[in-house]
């Protein structure tokens, strides 16, 4: 009821995406075929440049924040680098938010897409975004987050770790309903192949099988115990998970824009004329999740057997550290036949 109430009862405007990601994420590319696919689906979409440094835009727009501040000004005048003199942008818009909503005003009932800059710092300790973002829904916009990273990051464990921490941070840090997105993904196994099936990247499930996989780097394997750590910490959190696109596929894109809308709630505000109700439409389309992660497998990554055979190395793995464990438990409790068991395996 309470969630009823929120996106039903409250005054709001419908859910505009906050598009972020690191650089080379293929942002600004995702928001130009977002506004095309958008407006071809006749839902009225603007879209609004908050990225500095973002000069030269293959999409429309009548609101940009270089109309108040651009970053090779703020680097000439405040002598900044680059990534100094985004900071200091985001942070004269916070302060200057005034400026924003005038500009939003215009756009009236229209379906906003943000396109985010790109430095992480933004979303994972720096407040300038979220200063931006907590104005924004004191408003009434009713902002979805949606987090692209490349996915060749899934070719490499320790790589695609890291894109895990930092999606699991950034969800914490702006605190907004989040879709991740595997950008490019027909792209991906143009870096190498997948250590495992699509759907372990996707679902996030189970991380120690990646500790095989990382083990077989002698540099990595020096850091078992945090790579496992670190594991631990993203599947206690239990919050990170991906979609899959690819920009010029409209099904893979009608995917991506359903989770958003289902997210954001969209699909709360838009009941369509055959006056559905409001549950059934917000659960339209999410039991097809599944069908549709293997249905990107078989058409973008090879489907021999290669990755069941990885699989069952990594599972393997897995039972061999469960029960290494399981022993070293054992002899926590029991010292003396510990001590025994090392003394004879020694003697052996």
């Amino acid at each position: 009821m309470l969630i009823f109430f929120f996106y039903c009862i409250l005054p709001h405007r419908f859910a505009p995406q906050v598009v972020i990601g690191p650089p080379g994420s293929g942002k600004t590319t995702y928001c130009n075929g977002m506004y095309q696919f958008l407006n071809g689906m006749e839902r009225k979409t603007t879209i609004v440049n908050l990225d500095p440094a973002n000069e030269i835009l293959p999409y429309p727009t009548d609101i940009s924040i270089l109309e108040l501040i651009s970053l090779e000004d703020t680097m000439e005048n405040l002598q900044l680098g680059p990534n100094g003199g985004i900071i200091y942008c985001m942070e004269y818009l916070a302060d200057n938010m005034d400026w924003l909503e005038e500009k939003l005003k215009a756009c009236g009932e229209d379906y906003i897409v943000f396109d985010c800059p790109g430095q992480v710092e933004l979303y994972t300790h720096n407040d300038a975004m979220k200063r931006i973002l907590t104005r924004l829904e004191k408003i009434g916009y009713r902002l979805c987050c949606v987090h692209l990273v490349d996915s060749h990051y899934c070719t490499d464990a320790a790589k695609f770790i890291s894109v895990l921490l930092l999606s699991l941070k950034t969800m914490l840090q702006l605190e907004l309903p989040h879709v991740n997105v595997l950008s490019k993904i027909d792209l991906v196994e143009s870096y190498g192949r997948l250590p495992m099936s699509l759907d372990f990247y996707t679902n996030v499930a189970d991380l120690s099988f990646l500790q095989y996989h990382l083990n077989q780097d002698p540099f990595m394997k020096r850091f078992q115990q945090l790579n496992e750590a670190l594991c631990d910490l993203i599947e206690d959190f239990g919050l990170v998970g991906f979609e899959t696109l690819c920009i010029q596929d409209k099904e893979s894109v009608t995917k991506v824009v359903r989770a958003i809308d289902k997210a954001g709630g969209y699909v709360f505000g838009g009941l369509e004329e055959a006056n559905e109700s409001i549950f059934m439409t917000a659960m339209r389309a999410g039991s097809e999740w599944d069908s549709a992660v293997q249905d990107v497998q078989e058409r973008y990554l090879d489907s021999d057997d290669t990755h069941e055979d990885l699989e069952r190395f990594a599972r393997e793995y897995k039972m061999d550290v469960d029960e290494k464990a399981d022993m070293q438990k054992e002899d926590a409790e029991q010292p003396t036949e510990g001590k025994k068991r090392v003394a004879f395996a020694e003697g052996q």
